[in-house]
């Protein structure tokens, strides 16, 4: 589930809107560093900020609908910066794809970790998996990148592939990140050549 197109208008509408948003994401990524998600109120972030509580409550219900916000942007921003997303597979071929991915998670892993996790979001959940799949379908396919969920057609080894690597992602931030996303990346990979041993592109 994506930000709604309600949302998308106003963003876009006001960068006064845009400013104050991506200044609470920010300051919410930056409090989860020190404390567990649970504890960090809206009181806190929006002192933090230098706004009003009223302000916050303009743009978001609570912190935990802040930190979907905030988490939707960031894999967002993630996918725009993998190399080859464009449909051309370099990502495909890269290792650097997967380090790339569990770095991410790894950076702000309390952040994740309280949002993927049994209590967390399920339009977070939804969201990764979404551009999961999709990241996947084009690199497999070289077909462009979808920007909707429905563009996506029905592709089984794409929903596997994803699905199998948000479950590996989710029980390492559950478990604190045992080992570093260098040796998650060189663990996983292997698993998705074995997929696609039959395919032109690798999906990962």
């Amino acid at each position: 589930m994506t930000t709604s197109t309600r949302d998308r208008g106003e963003d876009q509408a006001d960068p006064r809107v845009r400013r104050t948003k991506a200044a609470l994401r920010a300051t919410l990524i930056e409090l989860v560093q020190h404390r567990d998600l649970s504890r960090i109120s809206v009181a806190d972030v929006a002192e933090r900020a230098g706004i009003s509580r009223s302000t916050f409550y303009d743009h978001y219900r609570d912190v935990h609908e802040l930190a979907a916000a905030a988490c939707t942007a960031m894999i967002d921003e993630l996918i725009d910066a993998i190399p080859g997303r464009d449909g051309t597979g370099s990502a495909g071929a890269s290792p650097d794809t997967l380090l790339t991915f569990f770095a991410h998670l790894a950076e702000h892993a309390g952040l994740y970790r309280s949002v993927l996790g049994p209590q967390g979001s399920a339009r977070v959940m939804d969201h990764l998996r979404h551009r999961a799949t999709a990241t996947v379908y084009a690199n497999r396919t070289g077909a462009g990148l979808p920007d909707r969920a429905a563009d996506i057609p029905h592709d089984v080894p794409a929903a596997f592939t994803a699905g199998a690597l948000l479950s590996v992602a989710t029980d390492w931030l559950r478990r604190g990140c045992p080992c570093p996303p260098a040796e998650m990346a060189a663990l996983t990979r292997p698993l998705l050549v074995a997929l696609y041993r039959e395919e032109p592109g690798l999906p990962a």
